[in-house]
């Protein structure tokens, strides 16, 4: 289910990308699987068709879906979805690591913390 902001300072389609990442990376939209078609999605959404026209548009240019003259829309390689969902999660790791650093912590104090983190992960993936 993708969920709009309003109040959100992103544009709709942003969103939209985002919630159909987020599905695409828990499995809802499985790899090759059709995509909604942007009629049903934008009635869905209640919003404009040329909006999910332009997420689509942007989900392809990332390579999180390819389209298939006459056929649609289909979810694309999740791997590698995944993996540049990991390469910014390093990236906000070190960005992260630069502000600690920033404070005076040194880094095992950094890498206790992120420990601890990834201990409250144990339960499941927060959302």
């Amino acid at each position: 289910m993708i969920l709009l902001d309003y109040k959100d300072s992103r544009p709709i389609y942003e969103q939209v990308v985002e919630g159909l990442q987020r599905l695409m990376l828990l499995g809802v939209l499985e790899e090759d699987s059709q995509m909604p078609s942007v009629r049903s999605l934008a009635m869905e959404l209640s919003i404009n068709p040329n909006t999910i026209q332009r997420a689509y548009g942007e989900l392809e240019r990332r390579g999180c879906i390819y389209t298939v003259k006459g056929r649609g829309s289909f979810v694309g390689n999740i791997e590698n979805l995944r993996e540049k969902e990991k390469e910014a999660i390093a990236g906000k790791m070190e960005a992260l690591a630069e502000e600690a650093a920033g404070l005076g912590m040194d880094g095992e104090s950094f890498i206790e913390m992120a420990r601890q983190a990834g201990e409250k992960m144990k339960g499941g993936i927060k959302r």
